[in-house]
């Protein structure tokens, strides 16, 4: 088996995103239109967007995604990096490959000039929040959000 790799999305990729994107929204029990994946895909490509994603690979197979935003922020001067997405397929979990891709993100996104890299997930992802709270700092902030 081969190692990990992981590379931002081309326009080739659609066909390994989107399975990966889907799952994602099943795993968090959310359906959204059609024109909004379609929309999200055209910004992660679209150069003038500050959004973006990359795919984790092994033997020519996508295993996990990854979306990131770069953002500004008013606690600081550099932008911050919001990674929005994050999805490894329930087989490869546990392997690596979420590590990878986050580290991917730091890398990045410190490479851009961010001064840090920042997420959610939900409380009840057990799995997720385990590799978190190793790789990354817990501030104890509790989200609140009102539709419009």
């Amino acid at each position: 088996m081969s190692p990990i790799a992981i590379r931002r999305v081309t326009a080739a990729d659609h066909a390994a995103w989107l399975p990966l994107w889907q799952a994602y929204l099943h795993f968090y029990n959310t359906e959204l239109p059609d024109a909004v994946s379609t929309s999200t895909w055209q910004r992660l490509l679209d150069p003038n967007e500050p959004t973006h994603s990359a795919l984790a690979w092994q033997d020519g197979k996508a295993l996990g995604l990854v979306n990131f935003i770069y953002h500004r922020s008013n606690w600081s001067i550099e932008s911050a990096c919001y990674l929005q997405d994050l999805f490894v397929e329930a087989a490869q979990r546990g392997t690596g490959v979420g590590r990878t891709l986050i580290e991917f993100v730091y890398t990045t996104a410190k490479a851009e000039g961010c001064c840090k890299v920042h997420w959610l997930t939900h409380e009840s992802n057990a799995t997720a929040i385990a590799l978190y709270e190793r790789i990354a700092e817990r501030p104890g902030f509790i989200q609140f959000r009102q539709g419009l």
